[in-house]
C-alpha cells in the first residue's frame, strides 16, 4: 500500500480536524467517529480569482487542496476562509504622453 495524505473528518461537525500520512491499512485505525478521505482525490471549493471584468474571487472546485478547517458536505469540501477582497481595477490608458 502507498502512504499518502488523508483528511480526517469529524463525523459530528463535518470539519477536517487533521491530516494524516497513512497507507490505508490496518497498522493504524482512525478514530471510530471519523471519516478518512484521500487528500489528493478529494474535491474542495476554494477562492480563486476569476478573470472576468472586473476580476472577482469566486468559489471554484479544485481537487487535492483540502485542509484542516474545511467543511465536508458528503461530496465536496468547502474552505473556511473568508472571501478575499476583490482587486481594484487598474486604470485604463489611451496612450502615452511624451515629455
Amino acid at each position: 500500500m502507498t502512504v499518502q495524505a488523508y483528511l480526517q473528518i469529524d463525523n459530528f461537525s463535518n470539519i477536517v480536524v487533521n491530516t494524516v500520512m497513512w497507507d490505508g491499512g490496518s497498522e493504524w485505525t482512525p478514530p471510530a467517529d471519523s471519516t478518512m478521505l484521500v487528500q489528493a482525490t478529494t474535491p474542495a471549493m476554494v477562492w480563486e480569482l476569476n478573470t472576468a471584468t472586473p476580476p472577482v474571487y469566486v468559489l471554484t472546485e479544485v481537487i487535492g487542496v483540502g485542509q484542516i478547517g474545511f467543511t465536508w458536505d458528503g461530496s465536496v469540501l468547502t474552505t473556511n476562509q473568508p472571501q478575499p477582497p476583490n482587486p481594484k481595477p487598474q486604470p485604463t490608458t489611451t496612450g502615452t504622453k511624451t515629455a
